[in-house]
């Protein structure tokens, strides 16, 4: 299978793929180690996008566009406005360095999905484990992603990642981190994120409220009817109507799916197995489910499953 997964490096556990570069979980890897194995040592610039007549000789400068292009070897990444700032990697990696020094964080994965075009970086909260209960415990993660074909902002946000699945969940709804912050690829690309970087040290204190807010979910039982209803909800299907695949799917996964012993019967049960879903099993291949998990749809789905959870819950 072709993978969209161009380069990565990983600390722990080999993820599903089984690409990229193992880090020894013992080693403190530092920005520069992180690029250089996550295959992210290159460079983007822009270029002047040129027209040819239909005789392929004439060529004419189209001034309000330019290609984003990688030095490395001259691939073309996308097509940009006049206005848009890159954001070179290890410019992306540098700023996770503060909580790096502060030892408040650890680089865990970083790398680039469809050629280049999307790069990502996720670093551990150290100290950032809480329990849901006394087999069930959520991590507390930064994540912060890039599109060099100008498809997106760039994008920063606490992430809580369930430990026994190594799902990506969200902060609670009625949160301050529960989006993701974007910053927009201009001239105050840089500063925009130095505020954003003082932004989260508030978010960081969030995360509490929203692992009460799981456990709240996992003291609330649910039926079989809730729990289609419950799905029919979250992605927006019609009573009695569609989900032919998805509802068994989904169910299955709440029977059967990673870490259900640990979740229970209940609405954090339900709520993890759709994001279960969402995670591995979402879109034609893993990669492409990789892909609308960070940079995709699945993020607003992943908040309306868990802000959905919370109000039938209640």
């Amino acid at each position: 299978m072709a993978h969209l997964v161009g380069s990565m490096m990983y600390v722990g556990e080999t993820p599903w793929h089984e690409l990229g570069t193992p880090i020894p979980e013992e080693k403190k890897i530092n920005v520069r180690e992180a690029l250089i194995a996550a295959g992210l040592d290159w460079k983007v610039e822009l270029r002047r996008v040129y027209t040819e007549n239909s005789e392929g000789s004439a060529k004419a400068g189209i001034l309000d566009h330019f290609a984003v292009c990688r030095t490395s070897d001259d691939a073309f990444l996308g097509i940009v406005g006049p206005d848009y700032k890159p954001l070179q990697n290890h410019e992306a990696l540098d700023w996770f360095q503060p909580f790096l020094d502060d030892n408040k964080a650890s680089l865990e994965t970083a790398g680039s999905l469809k050629g280049g075009r999307q790069v990502w970086a996720l670093a551990k909260i150290r100290d950032g484990l809480m329990d849901v209960n006394q087999k069930d415990s959520v991590a507390h993660y930064i994540l912060l992603s890039n599109a060099h074909d100008g498809s997106v902002s760039v994008r920063v946000g606490f992430t809580p990642i369930r430990v026994v699945c190594n799902n990506t969940l969200t902060m609670a709804h009625d949160s301050r981190a529960s989006k993701l912050l974007r910053v927009r690829h201009t001239s105050n690309l840089q500063v925009n994120l130095e505020t954003v970087r003082d932004t989260m040290k508030v978010a960081r204190q969030e995360f509490a409220a929203t692992v009460e807010q799981y456990r709240k979910l996992q003291k609330s039982g649910i039926d079989t009817d809730g729990l289609e209803r419950y799905i029919r909800i979250v992605f927006s299907l019609p009573d009695n109507k569609g989900g032919r695949e998805l509802i068994p799917n989904i169910v299955y996964l709440f029977e059967n799916g990673r870490g259900h012993q640990e979740a229970g019967k209940n609405y954090w049960g339900a709520y993890n197995a759709v994001t279960e879903y969402l995670n591995y099993f979402r879109g034609k291949s893993q990669d492409n489910t990789l892909s609308s998990l960070w940079f995709g749809e699945s993020t607003q789905v992943n908040q309306r499953a868990l802000k959905t959870a919370l109000k039938m819950a209640a």
